[in-house]
């Protein structure tokens, strides 16, 4: 009946859970104005780990971070009782924060706060634990005083050194050294166990000696205790000569009985071993006996767990890292020598302390909503599982019949406001606990929109748009879309609304323009947005630009044919081999052309029209092809352009080989530019078919070669012919060629090791391309070790790239070395690459960072550096975290900033300057040491301040102009005073173009940010230099020059009346050039008008040629002839007009205007002489002035 009856419960249950509904828990956005107003219970963010152990020399600090809205209150419980923090005056909670600090600078002792803590985070939603953390104080206990007797052992019997150390806590670790503070050296025979006694398999004569010490190191306080030494005597049957010393022959010679191997540790043939998962086990067998006996190890049943097991201690000590229940079982360790062999069986249990299967997350649903939590844990033994709500254990709270206990899971029906909580998980067995908080927060709120308002989107026609409407709301809102606030819903059809709001228009057309709304309303509320909808014609290129060919030296023009919206704003911008062109004098953009006058080989290339709008763009390229200059045989220049080459034709393959092939072909027209190269593609149908790649290039006037070819590849080849135009199309293929197999002749390149854990090692390499693969079935063989030892290379065949190496230790280098193979055999190995198993976090701070020297902006920092092999990685560098706490200046708020510098160094007491650091600032700083995955823990922190500096400069100098006899100056304090600001200086001088004037200074206090200043005169100009003033002395300077004002301009006073400001214009710079320029032009048209006159003027002839005069020639009574003319079209008087009446040239040799015979040229033509006359004394006195020797022909013969 009882079997029968639970059966039935568990159907009911199964029936329940199928016709019960699960919603899905809220995922509310990452608003910040949503954030603000959610409430929310608390959730532990940070926290100590369960088992505590702190230092005696330090203050205790036990962490308890929450976060929750309202901010959350923190108590504390220690050993099961509330902890009243405000009755101990050593112990204070952090602000804002559930972080104790326990501080023993006016006494105390640590000891006394020893115990069970547990934090509690709660606000008016719920109530959030932390884990139970035990608090110990580390102790370092002082190894007994004894006095030990002298240890007294037959040569060849074996020997065990007890160490005992002092329980401290954490347990010490143990070694074993001389009075010189030597190790003592350990071998097969000698060893020292995990208990920490020195183990002799058998002694010799030399291991007599009487300083055999054991020392604790204890890992917190760094210290180190020493055991009594112990003093160890051989009794041997014969005389020993310790001066030679053989370690292949320890006995020298002597007779020494031997013996079969015995177990010194485990005692007895079987013994047990309890461990718990995902910890390390080790097993330990010493045997003693002569000879040393050999230790090996086997598991009955099943092989040792290759990856995961580890031999140390010559054997002795096996080690099984990540245990897990399969590694449960019986191990055997069998040790032998030449006389026999013994075994030791251990069987070793896996436990487990719990571990998740299932860890409860945190629930956010709406009111009616339902949901659950699920709890679900392992271990060995099965662990319980405990529900508690609040801290209280679940069976004890009200009832609440929206919850229903299933096990491991609580169901939530119908929750409703005010049902906020905390639920905690707490699975435990006797080998641990895990204990989990998940809140369930039950959210209303009215529906919100969290876009943009009344959002304006452009998109081009026929294309899918998407139209955004994010909300939210508990309960979760119905949206709705309408079109210019319309109709029924849009769903469907051309249009679909997804779950985010968002609303999908599969086509958009122009009659889908118009305002849409989105409209979400629940229980609480609605609320709407609008989106407008504009389709837009898309940008398209009409009319691409051709491909051109040019002779240098002339003009080229592209034309970009644009059609696009006419509301939308097109750009046209034109690129040259894809970087951007310039305008310039050869190179004119006009519209959407381009036009390059003057071609040079420079600009050949690829010209490309790029259109845009805001919402889409369209782009076309051509090629320009500069030629050489045109013959000037008119035949040739009236030929056609050059053009294309045709395609090659006829292609044949010759001359086959393992790895070549000749492929000859014809070539085709060249269409009047000459053939420079051809190109050979192939084509291989086995990795990528279809595609076509580049071989080799040949020089135009083969059309025969020798192609080089990769092993194991079935190719086919087509040519194509280059020219100054530009390529051919491709040849027809030529018939396929496969090539043989071959062993890989490639190295894989981009070998390295590199850790991705602190207990692996990563080997990685860069995989052959298909044509180097050169046969089937490649495969990579991969070889590594420890460096600088003479192991084995371990190696591993893989089709991959990458190998793992596990169980390795932290940082400890590798050599590594690779080798491609494949069917037909191996290719060559590669060079041995040295590589690094993983980084762990360095585990030690650096300690006594200090700052000297500190001035107001940079200062010494000291530290002393951490002991490398505690780096457990490449050291980076050491990072200094530092930020400006405040400042010091009252009245002034800065923003906190943390700022990080590092800085490599590897000096034992290293030094180095931070800089950039504020004036006048409080600062804290601390220091970690990083390699190249991880930081280590925090130095000590440091809080200093720098000195006071100069100032800033003030945050704005103003100059304004009241009246026209005044200015008035304006400023306000800087914005980094540096200091405390003790006053204003203000220093300033006249300007008159390039002359300054002397200079004066006026000081203000520090309350005073403003200055009215009278001008001696209104059109003087000022520059003006101000600096605020601190102890230390005159910060930066803002400089200001008074404006600029015109010749008048209207001003009004403090009265209100308005002035003329009458400038002189006279002292103005630009009135004195503009004099100066017209006076200039004046003089020119001066001079131009003397040498028009001097050109009609009489000129004496004297050995004139008799020539028949001319009716029109006019002779004075004095001689000369008159040459001025009445019209400026009538030839000049004295040259000679023929019968035609068309004028001829002047038959006059300037030789007979000369004085010698001779008249003088230069090369180019021009009279040498002076244009002189020769005269009777009585011409000269009639001619007052010669017209030949006046200065306006002197000029006129200039000109």
């Amino acid at each position: 009946m009882l079997r029968q009856g639970g059966r039935a419960a568990l159907a009911l249950m199964s029936l329940q859970l199928l016709l019960w509904h699960e919603s899905a828990t809220i995922e509310v956005p990452q608003d910040p104005k949503i954030l603000a107003e959610l409430k929310q219970p608390p959730t532990i963010t940070k926290q100590s780990v369960k088992d505590y152990i702190v230092d005696p020399r330090d203050n205790i600090i036990i962490e308890c971070e929450a976060k929750g809205n309202p901010v959350p209150m923190f108590s504390w419980r220690r050993n099961g009782k509330f902890f009243n923090i405000g009755k101990d005056p050593r112990v204070t909670m952090r602000k804002r924060s559930g972080t104790l600090e326990i501080g023993f600078r006016n006494g105390g002792r640590p000891e006394d706060y020893e115990g069970e803590y547990q934090c509690f985070a709660s606000n008016e939603h719920g109530v959030a634990l932390s884990n139970k953390i035990l608090l110990r104080v580390s102790k370092a206990p002082l190894w007994p005083k004894e006095v030990l007797d002298p240890v007294v052992v037959t040569e060849g019997m074996a020997l065990v050194l007890p160490c005992n150390p002092p329980p401290g806590l954490p347990p010490p670790f143990t070694f074993w050294m001389n009075s010189m503070m030597s190790p003592i050296p350990q071998d097969k025979r000698v060893s020292k166990g995990l208990n920490g006694d020195l183990y002799f398999s058998n002694v010799v004569a030399h291991d007599a000696n009487d300083d055999y010490s054991c020392n604790a190191r204890f890992p917190f306080t760094h210290t180190i205790q020493q055991k009594n030494p112990f003093t160890l005597k051989i009794l041997t049957n014969e005389p020993y000569n310790d001066t030679f010393y053989n370690a292949s022959d320890p006995y020298g010679g002597r007779k020494v009985s031997e013996s079969t191997p015995t177990f010194l540790s485990p005692l007895g043939t079987e013994s047990s071993k309890m461990v718990l998962r995902d910890e390390q086990l080790l097993l330990e067998c010493i045997a003693a006996g002569l000879p040393t006996p050999t230790i090996k190890w086997f598991k009955k049943g099943g092989d040792l767990p290759g990856r995961k097991v580890k031999f140390e201690n010559y054997n002795k000590t096996l080690k099984v890292i990540n245990v897990s229940e399969e590694d449960a079982g019986e191990y055997v360790c069998m040790a032998n020598n030449h006389l026999g062999s013994i075994r030791h069986s251990i069987f070793v249990q896996v436990k487990a302390a719990p571990y998740w299967l299932d860890k409860p997350t945190n629930l956010v649903l709406a009111p009616e909503d339902n949901g659950r939590l699920v709890c679900r844990a392992n271990g060995n033994p099965k662990p319980s599982i405990q529900w508690l709500i609040n801290g209280q254990p679940i069976n004890s709270s009200l009832p609440n019949p929206s919850q229903q206990m299933m096990g491991d899971t609580i169901i939530f029906r119908s929750v409703q406001m005010g049902s906020s909580a905390v639920y905690q998980c707490n699975a435990s067995n006797q080998h641990g606990y895990l204990l989990a908080n998940a809140f369930v927060s039950v959210l209303d709120m009215p529906p919100r929109m969290l876009g943009p308002k009344n959002q304006l989107i452009k998109v081009i026609e026929n294309n899918r748009t998407f139209l955004d409407c994010p909300f939210f709301g508990s309960p979760l809102p119905d949206l709705r879309w309408f079109k210019n606030g319309q109709g029924s819903g849009l769903d469907g059809g051309l249009y679909r609304v997804y779950l985010n709001g968002t609303l999908e228009i599969k086509r958009a057309r122009v009659e889908d323009e118009g305002t849409y709304t989105c409209l979400a309303n629940n229980i609480l509320g609605m609320a709407e947005n609008q989106v407008r909808l504009e389709v837009k014609e898309p940008t398209r290129i009409i009319g691409a630009p051709e491909h051109q060919s040019a002779i240098r030296g002339s003009t080229v023009r592209f034309e970009c044919k644009v059609k696009s919206d006419a509301s939308l704003p097109v750009s046209v911008v034109w690129t040259k081999d894809d970087k951007p062109l310039h305008q310039g004098w050869r190179l004119k953009k006009d519209g959407e052309s381009l036009t390059i006058s003057n071609i040079n080989e420079g600009d050949e290339g690829t010209y490309t029209c790029d259109v845009k709008s805001e919402i889409d763009q369209d782009s076309a390229s051509a090629r320009l092809v500069v030629l050489e200059e045109a013959s000037l045989n008119p035949s040739l220049s009236s030929a056609l352009p050059p053009g294309r080459p045709d395609p090659p034709m006829d292609l044949d393959l010759s001359d086959p080989a393992a790895r070549s092939v000749r492929l000859t072909w014809i070539p085709g027209n060249d269409h009047r530019s000459p053939i420079a190269e051809f190109l050979v593609q192939f084509e291989e149908n086995h990795w990528e078919p279809g595609r076509w790649q580049d071989l080799a290039t040949y020089p135009g006037d083969l059309n025969s070669v020798i192609l080089q070819l990769a092993p194991f590849v079935n190719y086919q080849f087509r040519v194509i012919a280059v020219n100054a135009v530009g390529r051919s199309e491709p040849s027809y293929p030529s018939p396929r060629y496969k090539t043989s197999s071959a062993a890989p002749d490639v190295i894989p390149r981009g070998l390295r090791g590199w850790g991705s854990d602190k207990n692996n090692m990563e080997i990685t390499w860069e995989p052959l391309l298909d044509l180097e693969k050169n046969g089937p079935n490649l495969h990579y063989v991969v070889w590594w070790r420890r460096k600088d030892s003479d192991a084995e290379w371990d190696n591993v065949t893989t089709i991959g790239t990458k190998v793992v190496v596990h169980n390795t230790k932290t940082y400890v280098p590798y050599e590594i070395k690779i080798q491609a193979t494949n069917d037909i055999g191996p290719g060559p190995e590669s060079n041995v690459v040295i590589g690094y198993s993983g980084e762990d976090k360095p585990k030690n701070a650096p300690t006594e960072l200090r700052i000297s020297k500190v001035d107001s902006t940079k200062g010494h920092i000291h530290w002393k550096p951490v002991d490398p092999v505690s780096v457990q990685g490449e050291l980076k560098e050491y990072k200094l975290y530092y930020s400006r706490e405040s400042s010091h200046a009252p009245g002034l708020l800065v923003r906190k900033e943390n700022k990080t510098k590092g800085f490599y160094t590897t000096m034992a007491e290293p030094s180095v300057i931070l800089s950039g650091l504020v004036p006048f600032s409080r600062y804290k700083m601390f220091m970690v040491v990083a390699n190249t995955r991880y930081e280590g823990p925090p130095s000590n922190v440091v809080e200093f301040s720098t000195k006071e500096g100069v100032p800033d400069a003030p945050r704005f100098f103003r100059i304004n102009r009241r009246s026209f006899d005044t200015i008035h100056l304006q400023w306000d304090k800087p914005l980094e005073p540096n200091g405390i600001v003790i006053g204003y200086r203000l220093k300033y001088h006249t300007v008159n173009g390039s002359r300054e004037g002397r200079p004066q200074m006026e000081t203000f206090p520090p309350n005073v940010t403003e200055y009215t200043m009278r001008l001696p005169d209104r059109s003087t100009r000022y520059n003006f230099y101000l600096s605020a003033l601190t102890q230390v002395g005159a910060g930066e300077v803002f400089a200001e020059e008074s404006p600029f004002f015109a010749n008048e301009e209207n001003f009004t006073d403090a009265t209100g009346l308005a002035y003329i400001d009458q400038v002189d214009i006279a002292t103005q710079g630009w009135f004195i050039g503009l004099m100066c320029a017209i006076a200039l032009i004046i003089l020119i048209l001066l001079i131009v008008c003397f040498i028009k006159r001097s050109r009609g003027g009489k000129y004496p002839v004297r050995d004139k040629k008799e020539l028949p005069l001319d009716s029109v020639d006019q002779k004075d009574p004095d001689g000369s002839f008159d040459y001025q003319s009445d019209e400026d079209n009538k030839p000049l008087q004295g040259s000679q007009t023929s019968l035609e009446g068309h004028v001829k040239e002047s038959d006059d040799s300037l030789v007979d205007y000369g004085e010698g015979g001779d008249g003088q040229f230069n090369e180019d033509g021009s009279f040498i002489g002076q244009y002189t006359v020769k005269k009777d004394k009585d011409e000269t006195e009639g001619n007052e002035s010669s017209e030949a020797t006046s200065p306006v022909n002197a000029i006129y013969s200039l000109a």
